[in-house]
C-alpha cells in the first residue's frame, strides 16, 4: 500500500460525518470559541517548556534541546477496539518473552527451522553472558512498547517491537495531565480510561520481579546515564513518580554479593534496577571496559541472583528488524496461535530475491536499518530525490544484510490543531506493557506520535514529530 492510497481518517467517515468515538468531543469542540482554543494551544506549549519536556537532538549545530510539539486534539479509541488490540498485544508480548528464554537456553525455534541461526549469531544484541541464565521470575521484557499503525477500520499492524528500553511513557503521562488541567470539563463529558496510575503499576510490577534474596519491601532504583542523555527528563520523572531512587553508575557499588546504593548512612542493597543504560555500558568488567556509566561487577551479581535488571540484558535482539520479520512464526511457535496483530509486509534484503525486488522498487518502499531507531538511517522512497535513491542504492548493494524494506503504508490520520482549524496528520501508537511473573498489564492508551508536517509519514520526535493524548473510552 502506498502513500497515494486512500488514508483512513479516524475522526471522519468517508461521507464526512463524525465517527461515534469522536462524537462527544466534536460536540464540545464546536461549542468553543476559536480565540479560546488558540489561547489554550499556546498555554500548552508554555506548560511543556516550564516542565522541561524537551528532546535532545544530537549531531546538529543548532539548539541541543528541542521542545516536543504537543497537539491538544486527543486521539480517541473506543472500548471495543481497545479490547481487540490488547488481546493481540498480550499475545505478542508473551511470545517475545518465551522467545528470549528459548534463545538463551535450548533454542528450540532454531532447531525446528523456524528462525535461522545466523540472525543472532552475528548479532551484537545477543549476549553470550545470558546463555543458560533465567532472570528472576523468568521475565526478560519487563517494560515493552509495541509500535502500532492503522490503515483501516479494523486494520492495525505492528510496525516495531521495543523490548530493550522503550521510551516515551513520561510524555503519555504529561499529555494527559496537561489535557486535564486545560479542559477539565471535557473529562466530565467524555468517559476516558485513566493513565495516571502507570507509575504505581510500574513500581508494583518491578517489585514483583525482585530476586529471592530480597528482604522486606523491594528497593527499586532507576539507573540513568545522566543529565546529558536525551531521555533524562523521563528517567527523573519516573523515579519521582514511582517513589524510587534516581541513580547513576557512580552511586552504585558491588558489596558482599549485592548491588549497594550510596546513602548518607552508607550503602543500602538495591533489589531491582530499572536501567536506562544500554547493555554495552552496563558493566565495564563484562562489556565495554571504557564505560563510566555502569557498575563494575553487576553482571556477576545478576547471574548469581542478587539483583533484578529490567529489562534483562540481551533483550535488544527483539528490537532487531530482521528478527521482527519472523515474528509471525515466533508468535505461532510459542503460542500455538496465529498472530492477532499482523506484521507489516517485510522484505529481508539479506535474501537475494528480496534484495532484487527492493532494488527494483526502491522508489515505492521504506527501507530501514536492521538496528536503526528514531527515524535515522532510513529511506522513504516516494519522498526521496533521485540523488537520495541512488545513494541509498549503493548502501543497499554494499551491505544488504543491514536493511529491511516495507511498503509505504497509508497511515491513518487524526486531526491536529492549526491556525486554520483542524487538519489531518499521520499518527502511530505506542502502548506500554508491564510484565511480571504472573501478569501482563497494558495501560489503556499509550503514546500517540504525530507527524506535524502535512503529508509527512515520519512521527519520531527526533525528526520533527509531536505527541498527543490518547483516549481509550470507557464502556
Amino acid at each position: 500500500m502506498t502513500e497515494a492510497a486512500a488514508k483512513f481518517d479516524e475522526m471522519h467517515k468517508p461521507d464526512g460525518s463524525i465517527r461515534p468515538a469522536y462524537g462527544e468531543y466534536c460536540n464540545w469542540h464546536e461549542e468553543q470559541q476559536s480565540d479560546f482554543l488558540r489561547r489554550k494551544h499556546f498555554e500548552a506549549e508554555g506548560s511543556f517548556r516550564r516542565t522541561g519536556i524537551t528532546f535532545n537532538v544530537y549531531g546538529e549545530d543548532e539548539a541541543e534541546e528541542r521542545l516536543i510539539p504537543f497537539d491538544m486534539v486527543p486521539r480517541i479509541i473506543d472500548a471495543g477496539e481497545w479490547r481487540r488490540l490488547t488481546r493481540g498485544i498480550e499475545q505478542r508480548v508473551r511470545a517475545l518473552n518465551a522467545f528470549m528464554y528459548d534463545l538463551y537456553h535450548r533454542q528450540e525455534i532454531i532447531r525446528a527451522g523456524r528462525v535461522p541461526e545466523r540472525l543472532f549469531r552475528n548479532n551484537d544484541a545477543w549476549l553470550p553472558n545470558m546463555v543458560g541464565f533465567t532472570p528472576p521470575g523468568g521475565v526478560y521484557t519487563h517494560i515493552v512498547g509495541i509500535d502500532l499503525v492503522r490503515t483501516g477500520p479494523d486494520e492495525w499492524y505492528v510496525l516495531e517491537d521495543n523490548a530493550r528500553t522503550p521510551s516515551g511513557v513520561s510524555y503519555m503521562l504529561e499529555n494527559r495531565e496537561t489535557m486535564m488541567s486545560m479542559f477539565p470539563e471535557l473529562f466530565t463529558r467524555v468517559g476516558v480510561e485513566p493513565v495516571s496510575d502507570y507509575p504505581r503499576r510500574l513500581a508494583k510490577s518491578l517489585a514483583a520481579c525482585a530476586p529471592s534474596v530480597t528482604q522486606g519491601k523491594p528497593v527499586v532504583a532507576v539507573l540513568t546515564p545522566g543529565i546529558f542523555n536525551s531521555a533524562y527528563f523521563e528517567h527523573a520523572f519516573l523515579a519521582d513518580q514511582m517513589g524510587a531512587e534516581l541513580v547513576e553508575g557512580t552511586d552504585l557499588r558491588v558489596i558482599d554479593g549485592r548491588v549497594g546504593m550510596r546513602t548518607t548512612r552508607g550503602f543500602k542493597p538495591v533489589d531491582v534496577i530499572y536501567r536506562r543504560v544500554d547493555d554495552d555500558y552496563l558493566d565495564p568488567l563484562t562489556f565495554n571496559a571504557d564505560s563510566v556509566l555502569g557498575i563494575p561487577g553487576i553482571m556477576d551479581v545478576y547471574r548469581a541472583g542478587g539483583v533484578t535488571i529490567a529489562n534483562a540484558p540481551g533483550t535488544g535482539v527483539c528490537d532487531d528488524k530482521a528478527i521482527y520479520s519472523f515474528m509471525p512464526e515466533i508468535v505461532e511457535f510459542y503460542t500455538g496461535e496465529k498472530p492477532l496483530l499482523p506484521n507489516v509486509q517485510t522484505w529481508r534484503c539479506s535474501e537475494a530475491d528480496s534484495l532484487a525486488y527492493v532494488l527494483d522498487h526502491l522508489a515505492d518502499l521504506v527501507v530501514k536499518e536492521v538496528h536503526g531507531s528514531g527515524g535515522y538511517g532510513m529511506l522513504i522512497g516516494p519522498t526521496s530525490s533521485r540523488r537520495e535513491l541512488a545513494d541509498f542504492r549503493k548502501k543497499l548493494e554494499a551491505n544488504p544484510t543491514n536493511y529491511i524494506a516495507q511498503p509505504t503504508l497509508a497511515l491513518s490520520t487524526c486531526p491536529i490543531f492549526t491556525k486554520k482549524g483542524l487538519a489531518p496528520r499521520h499518527v502511530d501508537l505506542r502502548p506500554f506493557v508491564l510484565v511480571s511473573p504472573d501478569n501482563i498489564d497494558i495501560t489503556a492508551g499509550g503514546l500517540t506520535r504525530v507527524a506535524m508536517k502535512k503529508g509527512s509519514l515520519v512521527v519520531n520526535s527526533s525528526q520533527g514529530g509531536g505527541t498527543k493524548d490518547t483516549w481509550v473510552l470507557k464502556d
